[in-house]
């Protein structure tokens, strides 16, 4: 079975894909948002709020989520993703 997390808003990101969560202030994250976005593989799941996280997923795809690494990884931690499936 795939394991599901919430990343806020209703929207959900298979943790099985994952790569990285990471923090979109630095030089280098904020130009792999730009050329994602260009090159339409950007997600955004922030519904116009502040992109807080960057998860990037194993098909080189972007997902934004407006809350930070932190709350995500206490979310993993604790398994309390809403849409998370054992």
């Amino acid at each position: 079975m795939n394991s599901l997390i919430s990343i806020g808003y209703g929207n959900i990101v298979n943790l099985d894909r994952m790569v990285a969560i990471v923090s979109p202030d630095s030089a280098p994250a904020k130009r792999m948002v730009k050329n994602a976005k260009a090159d339409g593989r950007a997600i955004d799941g922030t519904h116009g709020r502040k992109v807080k996280a960057v998860i990037v997923m194993e098909n080189n795809q972007i997902v934004l989520s407006a809350m930070t690494p932190e709350t995500l990884l206490q979310r993993y931690r604790s398994g309390m993703g809403d849409g998370e499936k054992q």
